[in-house]
C-alpha cells in the first residue's frame, strides 16, 4: 500500500507545480521520463515553501514555516509524511543522495524573507541566492547525472551560475510585488540608489555574465536534461531582453511577462538551435 500512496504523492506534486507554473510546464514536457516526475518532486516542494513566505499574509507564517520544517525533517529520517508534497520529495531526495545542507539552506532562505527586507549588500545577496536558487540547481543537477558524481562535480558552477542568473530575472520582474507588497528589496544598489536606467543596467549586466558563466554546462548536461535546461535557458533570456526593453517606470508598474504564444517559440527555437550546435 505504500507504493500506492508514493504514487499518489508523485502525482499531487505534478498537479500542484503545473497548476502553479505554466513556464515550468512547458519546459518540463520535455523532461526524459527517467527524471521528469522527480524534478516534479523537488519543485512542488520548493514551491510549497514560497508559496508560505510569499503568499500567506493572513495566516501565521513563522509557525507555518516551522511546522512544514519540523514536517520535512520527519518525512526525511522516517521515509514517510503525512503531506503529500514532503512524502514525494523524500523519495527523490533518498534516491538521489540530496545533502541535507542544500535542503536546508533552502529553508534558511525562505525563512531569511519573514525576517528580513532584502539584500542591502553583496554578501548578503550571495548568501540568499545560494539558499533560494543555487542549491535548487544543485538538486536537479543530482537528479539529471543520476548519482555519477564525477559528473556531477564538473557542472556544480555552472547550475550554481544558471541558478543565480534565474533567480535575479525573477527579482527583476517582479521587482513591483516585493518592493510595494512585500516591502523586500533584493538588489543592494537600490538600496543606496533609485532604479533609473543606469541601475537597472548594472543589475542586467550581471546577470547576462552569470548567462554567459553557465551555457558551457548545459551543453554538456546529460541528453535526458539537456533539450528542457536549455529551454529554460532560453526563455529566461527573452525574458531579460523585455525587461531590459522596458521602461524603468513600466517594470515599476507592472509585471513583465513572455506571451504563452512566446513560450512556444522559444521551444520551437530552442529545438532548432540545439540542433545546430
Amino acid at each position: 500500500m505504500k507504493k500506492l500512496y508514493d504514487n499518489t504523492c508523485n502525482k499531487t506534486s505534478k498537479l500542484f507545480i503545473r497548476s502553479y507554473s505554466t513556464s515550468f510546464s512547458y519546459a518540463s514536457k520535455v523532461l526524459n521520463k527517467s527524471v521528469r516526475p522527480h524534478v516534479y518532486n523537488l519543485y512542488a516542494f520548493v514551491r510549497m515553501a514560497d508559496e508560505i513566505v510569499d503568499t500567506f499574509h493572513d495566516y501565521p507564517q513563522n509557525e507555518l514555516l516551522d511546522q512544514f520544517e519540523q514536517d520535512l525533517r520527519f518525512a526525511i529520517q522516517y521515509r514517510i509524511s503525512a503531506n503529500p508534497i514532503l512524502n514525494a520529495f523524500q523519495q527523490t531526495y533518498h534516491q538521489f543522495n540530496f545533502e541535507e545542507n542544500l535542503v536546508f539552506s533552502f529553508i534558511h532562505s525562505m525563512r531569511y524573507d519573514l525576517e528580513y527586507l532584502g539584500c542591502d549588500t553583496e554578501e548578503k545577496l550571495k548568501k540568499y541566492v545560494w539558499g533560494s536558487a543555487n542549491v535548487v540547481g544543485l538538486m536537479c543537477l543530482k537528479i539529471f547525472t543520476k548519482g555519477n558524481q564525477a559528473d556531477y562535480e564538473k557542472l556544480k558552477d555552472t547550475a550554481v551560475s544558471l541558478g543565480s542568473a534565474f533567480q535575479k530575472v525573477n527579482f527583476l520582474r517582479d521587482l513591483k510585488d516585493d518592493l510595494y507588497v512585500r516591502k523586500r528589496n533584493y538588489f543592494p544598489i537600490l538600496h543606496s540608489q533609485k532604479l533609473n536606467q543606469s541601475t537597472k543596467l548594472k543589475i542586467i549586466e550581471d546577470i547576462e555574465r552569470e548567462f554567459k558563466l553557465a551555457y558551457p554546462g548545459i551543453l554538456k548536461l546529460p541528453k535526458s536534461a539537456k533539450t528542457s535546461v536549455y529551454i529554460a535557458y532560453q526563455y529566461y533570456k527573452r525574458l531579460l531582453k523585455k525587461l531590459k526593453k522596458s521602461s524603468v517606470k513600466k517594470i515599476k508598474e507592472s509585471r513583465i511577462r513572455v506571451s504563452n504564444k512566446e513560450k512556444l517559440w522559444v521551444i520551437f527555437e530552442s529545438y532548432i538551435k540545439l540542433n545546430c550546435i
